[in-house]
């Protein structure tokens, strides 16, 4: 296919300046129709060509345009692949660009701002709880001015490109010739019959040199880093992995927390200065990525950062330094591999929501957790003094842990691993939105929406801000809304359960080391005490000592009346000063032993039970009587 353009007269573009795949084809570029004069050229190389950035948000609002359009929340700013709608339809934030009439002269443009190799076009209908819309087959227009358009065609014919079943999947449309233009069209010709003409849709090219355009050699902007970006299959990200462990092997190391359903591994990267031991007193950090295996960029962001800190901590970047020899860091990028394997088959685009979101067994893994929140709740509510009732630790219902249960492997691996390692701050990283979510993530009397703090609901806000306000996308003031839902009114953080019921990375990374920490000690063994109670004033929230008796416990600054005990021993009272230096405030313990758990253990050795002890219990006995008296 020719393309007629007054621009671009007689003029041959460099085909070096398209990324190159091994297969031939012949590209033509034209005149002025009206001159008929045609050249030609051919390229030895087909370009894969990349999307040109309608869902990630790359193409502006001001470069779509359309014949017409229903109401402003069907506009042509909502015909982009994947756009969410609300849950009323009627609101400026509708799923989909639909047309006003029901004809063969409706379309959808696109200006690409510069000359671009159009390859293909991915459609999908509209997303709505209410109504059924998609286009069933449509043509394609291309243009240089905007002006004069030339279809694409197969052969002789105007080419008829097949789109939508439903509403969801996306289906792609490669043009017969990749084509060089500055605009493209959808043209609908057919939707379907109950519906009207409504489509999202996303485009494929690739950016073609222009000596004419001052603005056409300009770099896009993104990191300047040299970190391989890119998506990275299974096999792909383990042998990324490994290459961080060759070249960083004294702070890296490598293993797994169990099998996926299909047998693969779920690997785990650990950086510290001492990787596979905990230190007495270093927090132990957690990301989690990949939980929905087709939200990829998690996963991306997860691999690129242990190739970040091994390289900044090889050039001596003293903030990378201190992080890595003050903190454990555990990245899991991937938690459901066989989701992602399942829609990498299909590619990014091309798998819908739900490919690939769920496990292989088709379970949703971000709701397969046990609902411990509700049944803390609900032993509130029934408890004659509520101070009774355990804020923490709560206990794994029995059903969840039988064998026939409907809980995943990985979500078991997960659990495993998080009762193994005393995890003082983790994150989990998901796609499709722009917002920072805190606890609790589940409503109380399974309210769809509702506001649910937790005890700690200022410091998890101040944490949220943290990551919210170092990332440059979501501190930008002028940023586009993702789908519906306007997050900066909430300055980009919100409560998961008023949300719904279920550099930045290093800045949140590095608030694992605010608030208190220290380890409760015997006071004549000097051993660390495990599962010590450590309760904050004021704080309906208690944490518990790991093995070597260290404990962590994040707060924001403040004075704070901190009581601990354990089973067996005298409760200790220190008053704990966290200021607002970014490095935690150390509060040790030491515990006594009361005489009854000393003469235990002396009982149960068969040892000599020493005077002290021996006037202790007798002083005790007596009190017993005084107060029987």
């Amino acid at each position: 296919m020719c393309l007629p353009t007054q621009r671009n007269k007689g003029r041959v573009f460099n085909p070096s300046a398209l990324s190159p795949r091994a297969v031939f084809l012949k590209i033509c570029i034209s005149g002025q129709a009206q001159t008929q004069t045609r050249r030609r050229f051919d390229l030895l190389f087909l370009p894969d060509c990349p999307p040109l950035g309608l869902e990630s948000l790359r193409v502006d609002d001001s470069q779509i345009q359309a014949s017409s359009y229903q109401r402003t929340g069907l506009g042509p700013h909502r015909g982009r692949l994947n756009i969410q709608s609300g849950i009323e339809d009627g609101d400026l934030y509708d799923g989909a660009w639909c047309a006003e009439y029901k004809d063969q002269h409706q379309w959808l443009e696109v200006d690409a701002m510069h000359l671009t190799l159009f390859t293909g076009v991915i459609l999908q209908g509209r997303n709505s709880i209410w109504s059924w819309d998609w286009v069933l087959t449509y043509k394609v227009q291309l243009s240089n001015d905007s002006v004069t358009w030339t279809a694409c065609m197969n052969g002789t014919k105007e080419a008829i490109f097949e789109g939508n079943q439903n509403p969801e999947t996306p289906v792609l449309g490669l043009l017969p010739v990749p084509t060089v233009a500055r605009f493209i069209r959808i043209n609908p010709q057919t939707w379907y019959s109950n519906g009207t003409i409504c489509l999202r849709a996303e485009i494929l090219g690739c950016h073609v040199d222009d000596p004419t355009d001052i603005y056409s050699s300009e770099q896009e902007p993104g990191s300047k880093d040299a970190l391989d970006f890119r998506q990275h299959n299974y096999k792909e990200m383990r042998k990324l992995m490994k290459s961080v462990t060759e070249e960083c092997p004294d702070i890296t190391r490598i293993y797994t927390i169990g099998k996926s359903y299909m047998g693969l591994k779920l690997y785990v990267m650990e950086i510290s200065d001492n990787p596979g031991k905990h230190e007495l007193g270093e927090p132990e950090f957690r990301y989690v990525a990949g939980m929905h295996g087709n939200e990829a960029l998690g996963r991306e962001l997860v691999l690129n950062l242990m190739q970040y800190l091994c390289r900044e901590y090889k050039k001596g970047n003293q903030r990378i330094v201190r992080l890595v020899t003050e903190t454990r860091i555990h990245l899991l990028p991937s938690m459901n591999p066989d989701g992602y394997e399942e829609a990498y088959k299909k590619g990014s685009e091309l798998a819908g929501w739900a490919d690939g979101r769920h496990s292989f067994e088709g379970i949703d893994l971000n709701h397969n957790f046990p609902d411990l929140n509700n049944i803390m709740w609900d032993a509130q509510e029934t408890a004659a003094d509520k101070s009774k009732v355990s804020n923490h630790y709560i206990p794994i219902p029995e059903y969840y842990t039988q064998e026939d249960a409907m809980v995943a492997p990985e979500t078991r691996a997960v659990i495993s691993w998080m009762q193994d390692i005393p995890f003082v701050l983790s994150a989990n990283l998901h796609g499709g939105e722009l917002v920072v979510t805190y606890p609790f993530d589940c409503t109380r009397d399974w309210a769809p929406q509702e506001d649910t703090p937790t005890a700690d609901d200022a410091f998890f806000r101040w944490l949220a801000t943290v990551y919210a306000s170092t990332n440059l996308a979501m501190s930008n003031p002028h940023r586009r809304l993702c789908h519906y839902e306007d997050f900066q009114a909430y300055n980009n953080i919100i409560n998961g359960g008023a949300w719904h019921t279920c550099p930045s990375n290093l800045a949140f990374n590095s608030s694992v080391h605010r608030g208190i920490k220290g380890v409760i000690r015997d006071k004549l063994t000097k051993q660390g005490i495990v599962n010590a109670v450590i309760k904050v004033e004021d704080h309906d929230h208690d944490i518990r000592s790991a093995t070597d008796g260290d404990y962590w416990r994040l707060l924001n600054p403040g004075e704070y009346k901190v009581v601990v005990w354990a089973e067996g021993y005298f409760p200790s009272v220190r008053h704990c000063r966290v200021g607002m230096e970014p490095h935690p405030t150390i509060c040790d313990f030491t515990l006594t032993k009361t005489p009854i758990q000393r003469l235990k253990e002396i009982r149960a050795k068969g040892g000599k039970i020493p005077q002290d002890l021996q006037l202790r219990l007798r002083a005790l006995r007596f009190r017993k009587l005084r107060r029987g008296h």
